[in-house]
């Protein structure tokens, strides 16, 4: 009996030094949080057309109308990065009851007004051509920023352009 005494504590004390015992707690401890600021679009607004650059009559010299403000124009960079950007224009031919080239035209850009930090240099287009030419570089980019500008147009109207309206298109693009 006394054996099986001995055998009963020995199975008794197997299980509480087999049951798992509580962790020791450390004085201190990290979590690892994030979030995420996704981001924005890079986007461009232009005037609203038409936009009637001015009227002359028939002659049998050139002819020149403008400058004339086209209306503003603004890149807005919702990206919230550092990477710079690109506004370019292009233009079609001026179609009526005869052809004038976009050659005929000339964009002047002028200084933007920035918000944000970006530092943009422009460029003017003369002349115009049916190919995309930089009229502002953005550089130096960190956060959002917008930039906006009113352009002019000049056209020179070729001797002897028949009498009528003539429409061209402008595209305003940013990358």
């Amino acid at each position: 009996m006394h054996r099986n005494r001995i055998a009963v504590l020995a199975a008794g004390v197997a299980m509480v030094l087999g049951t798992a015992s509580p962790a020791l707690a450390a004085s201190s401890g990290t979590t690892v949080i994030t979030f995420t600021v996704s981001a924005g679009t890079l986007d461009i607004t232009v005037p609203a057309g038409p936009v009637s650059i001015g009227t002359v009559t028939p002659s049998t010299s050139a002819q020149t109308i403008g400058p004339t403000p086209l209306g503003n124009v603004e890149v807005l960079d919702n990206r919230g990065g550092t990477t710079g950007w690109t506004a370019t224009v292009s233009g079609t031919n001026f179609v009526g009851p005869s052809t004038v080239p976009i050659s005929a035209a000339s964009y002047t850009t002028p200084t933007a007004t920035v918000t944000g930090t970006a530092t943009v240099a422009n460029t003017s287009v003369n002349p115009l051509t049916n190919t995309a030419s930089n009229v502002q570089v953005a550089t130096a980019v960190s956060g959002i920023n917008t930039a906006t500008w009113n352009p002019t147009i000049t056209i020179v109207i070729p001797a002897n352009t028949l009498a009528g309206t003539y429409t061209s298109t402008l595209t305003h693009s940013v990358s």
